[in-house]
C-alpha cells in the first residue's frame, strides 16, 4: 500500500484533483482506561447531529410566524419537539432496515446468515436513504395520527428541513472518501484512496497511522457526494425556501412535500449516472441502478402530493 503523499507524486493523473488529507474524525479520545479502546467523534455523524439541530432550528422559524400558512401553526413548540425525536427514531430504523431489506437480504444474504446481529450494527456502516425517508414517514404517520395534527403540513415542514442533513452527510460521505464517482476524464475528476484496510470504517482509511491508504491502481472519478449534496440537498433547500418565504407555498399542505420528493428522485436519478454502482448490486439491467430504481416510488408519490395540494384553494389568514 502506498501513503498519500508517495501515491500523489508518483500515478495521480495531471488533470485530477487532489483529495483532502482530512481524517474522519474530528477527534479522539482514548477509553482505554474504560476498557473501551478509542472514541472517535467522526464527521459523518456529526452530519447527521448538525442536520437535526439545524432542522429543529429551521422549522422552530417557520413555526413562530402562523401567517406562513395560512393563520395557524400546525404544531407547537413542544410538539415540535417531540416529532423530532419521531422522526430520528425513523431516519435510524428506517435507514438501516431500508438497507438490510433493500441490499443486504437481496445480495448479501449470507453475512446476515452467519451472523444475525449484523442487522442492528449500524457503526459498521450501511445506511439507506430511501429507507431513511420510509422510516420518516411512517414515524410522520403515527405522530399525525396519535396527536390528531395535519400530516400534509407536518410533511412538508420536514421537506423543507430534510435537505440541509441530506446536504451535510452527503459532504461527510466525501470526506469518508465513499460513494464516489465512476471514472472520468473531465477536470473536476479526483482521485480518491481506494486502499483496504482490514475491519477499518471507512476501509481506506488507517487508524493506528493516521492515513489515507493507496492501492497504487486508481483513476480519477466524478465526486458525486459533493453533486448530491448540492443538487439533493442545497439547491431544494434554497428553492423550497423561496416558495415558503416569498410565495406562501405552506398555504397548500403537501405542496412542499410533494415538490422535495419531485426535486430529491429527479437529481438521485441524474446523478446515479455519475455514481459508482453498488458493487454487490446484481440482476439490474444496464439501464438503471437501484437508487434509480428506488426513487420511483418518491416520484409517484411527489405528483400526487403536488397534485392535491394545487386542486384545493389555498389556506387563508384568519
Amino acid at each position: 500500500m502506498l501513503d498519500m503523499m508517495s501515491f500523489a507524486a508518483m500515478v495521480m493523473p495531471a488533470a485530477a484533483l487532489t483529495f483532502p488529507d482530512v481524517s474522519p474524525a474530528i477527534f479522539s479520545i482514548d477509553l482505554g482506561f474504560l476498557g473501551l479502546g478509542e472514541f472517535h467523534l467522526r464527521w459523518y455523524a456529526l452530519g447527521y447531529m448538525a442536520g437535526i439541530g439545524l432542522a429543529w432550528w429551521y422549522a422552530s422559524a417557520m413555526l413562530k410566524r402562523p401567517a406562513l400558512f395560512g393563520g395557524t401553526a400546525p404544531l407547537t413548540k413542544d410538539q415540535l419537539d417531540d416529532i423530532m425525536f419521531w422522526i430520528i427514531v425513523g431516519i435510524i430504523l428506517g435507514g438501516r432496515f431500508g438497507y438490510v431489506l433493500f441490499y443486504m437480504v437481496p445480495y448479501q444474504f449470507d453475512v446476515i446468515a452467519n451472523d444475525p446481529l449484523t442487522i442492528f450494527k449500524i457503526w459498521d456502516g450501511g445506511m439507506a436513504f430511501h429507507g431513511g425517508i420510509l422510516g420518516v414517514t411512517i414515524a410522520l404517520c403515527l405522530f399525525a395520527y396519535i396527536k390528531k395534527v395535519s400530516l400534509y403540513s407536518i410533511g412538508d415542514i420536514a421537506g423543507v428541513v430534510a435537505p440541509i442533513g441530506i446536504g451535510l452527510v452527503r459532504l461527510a460521505n466525501f470526506v469518508n472518501a465513499e460513494l464516489y464517482g465512476r471514472h472520468t476524464d473531465a477536470p473536476i475528476g479526483m482521485v480518491f484512496p481506494e486502499g483496504y484496510v482490514p475491519g477499518s470504517t471507512p476501509p481506506a482509511y488507517n487508524w493506528a497511522t493516521g492515513e489515507w491508504v493507496y492501492s497504487g491502481l486508481e483513476m480519477a472519478r466524478h465526486p458525486s457526494q459533493l453533486y448530491e449534496s448540492a443538487l439533493e440537498g442545497w439547491v431544494p433547500l434554497i428553492v423550497l425556501s423561496i416558495l415558503i418565504w416569498r410565495f406562501g407555498a405552506l398555504k397548500r399542505p403537501g405542496l412542499i412535500a410533494g415538490l422535495f420528493l419531485l426535486m430529491y428522485a429527479t437529481a438521485r436519478t441524474l446523478i446515479e449516472n455519475f455514481r459508482m454502482p453498488d458493487s454487490f448490486v446484481e440482476g439490474l439491467p444496464d439501464w438503471i441502478t437501484m437508487g434509480q430504481l428506488l426513487s420511483i416510488p418518491m416520484w409517484i408519490g411527489g405528483i400526487w402530493l403536488v397534485w392535491n395540494a394545487l386542486k384545493k384553494p389555498a389556506a387563508k389568514a384568519n
